[in-house]
């Protein structure tokens, strides 16, 4: 009998699938991060037994116990990262998904360095909207940003991500997403992101709309793992 998580992953698969279809972009594949804050020993243990492979975490600590309880699964680390937790949470995972700014790009390089690591994935977590106070950086600030992981030894630019900005219209949503994709390309085109790159947008409440604009990577957590009342 399929479990309840299995069930909610054949749904999102699903609808992920339709979004693809209805995108203009030609994106091949769409790839899941389930994003396991909500999640349990138990219902991770069912997503990976439903074929999910890809896991995220925001936090640290986190992270390192669910690692333990699906340790062949791939872990990307999601969200800001404190000074002192840098090193263990980049070790932690096999990919930063929210560098935002040079500071950590340089906590990252250090971390990395004392590691010996080299090539080491981030994407870069770009703030569509700076008025919203949230950690990424600005649009205009990208592409110093993405040279600077490009000359750096220890990181790899392997692509870009976004955070929606809370209760947006669809219209809003559209236009945000479609304006990273736009950059993004542009960044393939000069050759600055591989063909491969991933292009991080959506999560629970909006990754059909992200999808239909051209991510190709989304982030769902709570469709995945409800909050145990």
């Amino acid at each position: 009998m399929m479990s309840d998580t299995a069930e909610r992953l054949t749904e999102i698969r699903g609808r992920m699938g339709d979004a693809a279809a209805r995108s203009g972009h030609g994106v091949p594949e769409v790839d899941l991060c389930a994003v396991a804050k909500t999640a349990t020993a138990k219902t991770l243990e069912e997503a990976w037994e439903a074929g999910q492979r890809l896991f995220g975490h925001n936090r640290v600590q986190a992270l390192e116990e669910h690692r333990k309880v699906l340790p062949a699964a791939e872990w990307h680390l999601l969200g800001p990262l404190q000074g002192r937790k840098v090193k263990k949470g980049l070790m932690a995972a096999s990919c930063y998904q929210a560098l935002g700014e040079t500071k950590t790009l340089e906590r990252c390089e250090k971390s990395l360095t004392e590691a010996d690591v080299l090539g080491y994935p981030v994407l870069l977590q770009i703030n569509l909207n700076p008025e919203d106070e949230r950690y990424g950086c600005p649009l205009e600030e990208m592409d110093a940003l993405v040279a600077a992981v490009i000359a750096s030894p220890h990181l790899d630019c392997a692509g870009l991500m976004t955070l929606a900005l809370a209760e947006a219209s669809e219209s809003k949503l559209r236009a945000d997403f479609a304006l990273l994709y736009e950059h993004f390309k542009r960044l393939q085109k000069l050759g600055q992101l591989s063909p491969s790159a991933k292009l991080s947008m959506g999560m629970s409440q909006d990754f059909e709309i992200a999808i239909e604009e051209g991510a190709n990577l989304v982030r769902v957590g709570r469709a995945i793992f409800p909050p145990v009342l």
